[in-house]
């Protein structure tokens, strides 16, 4: 990793622990322990093939929502994201992979995986309204997950093993963008 990741990671999830605090340079040996600490990085290099080659881009995309507010139907930084909003802007802004608008949708668009076989940039999926895929989120390893939460709060970065999301947790999607690059080469050359 990069001097550059690892202080963008170590920094831009501030909301799930402070930064330090002290005059310490922040060198990269310091970054690296950093980001051990907050238990973030080590899957970040375990890239799987359907999202593969834009892992980083999309984890380092969705890292730099963090702090924005929560928009029930919102779809942009600008104006604030709901939770599927938040993961279907990240998903065409950084692989140009358009998904379906609603979490449920989205569920059924990707492709199904156990939640063993999780990697940085697959979807997960929660129960949170009494119905199945209510919520959606995107892995960032070590049993985390970036989403934009609910009202009066803003994206975040969480633990699915705190109890509140462990209860709900209904399942992991993989997106497989192998037939997004066509599509989107076709939109760049449309009027």
């Amino acid at each position: 990793m990069t001097c550059k990741w690892l202080l963008f990671i170590a920094l831009g999830c501030g909301s799930v622990q402070a930064a330090p605090t002290n005059s310490e340079p922040l060198t990269q040996e310091r970054l690296a322990d950093i980001v051990h600490e907050r238990g973030l990085g080590a899957n970040l290099q375990s890239m799987g093939h359907s999202v593969a080659s834009n892992t980083s881009s999309l984890i380092n995309t969705a890292m730099g929502m963090i702090g924005i507010p929560y928009r029930f139907g919102g779809t942009s930084a600008e104006t604030g994201f709901d939770c599927s909003g938040f993961v279907r802007a990240i998903y065409q802004d950084t692989v140009g992979h358009l998904l379906p608008r609603r979490a449920d949708e989205q569920a059924k668009a990707t492709q199904k995986i156990d939640k063993k076989e999780l990697r940085p940039g697959d979807l997960v999926f929660f129960n949170t309204m009494r119905r199945t895929f209510s919520h959606v989120g995107i892995y960032v390893g070590e049993g985390k997950f970036i989403h934009s939460p609910r009202k009066g709060k803003s994206v975040r970065v969480e633990s699915m093993n705190d109890s509140y999301w462990a209860k709900r947790f209904n399942g992991a999607r993989r997106v497989d963008v192998a037939d997004a690059q066509p599509a989107l080469l076709e939109a760049s050359t449309t009027p």
